[in-house]
């Protein structure tokens, strides 16, 4: 299993986790509780906690170079929603 984590800072995490997961819920299975989401992509899931200071952003799944792009587009995609403070700095590890 490949998976790449990474802590975005952002007072605004709670706002940007339900707005990209229901987003997300119009084509990918969702769940959200709060200001926590979990996105089930086809190979990988993305899960998002945010609390009043980040969003701990992990991506998860079989394919190294699959995960490698998800961690993109959900980047992306977080950026989109916070365009008011965008672009966020994400320091991915991979664990």
């Amino acid at each position: 299993m490949n998976q790449v984590q990474a802590r975005v800072s952002t007072a605004h995490g709670g706002k940007y986790v339900q707005q990209l997961c229901k987003h997300w819920a119009h084509k990918l299975p969702v769940e959200l509780d709060g200001a926590t989401g979990v996105v089930t992509f086809v190979g990988a899931v993305a899960t998002m906690k945010a609390d009043g200071e980040v969003i701990e952003v992990s991506v998860r799944g079989n394919d190294h170079d699959q995960v490698d792009q998800l961690k993109d587009v959900v980047a992306r995609h977080i950026d989109r929603f916070a365009f008011r403070e965008a672009p966020l700095t994400y320091d991915w590890v991979w664990g």
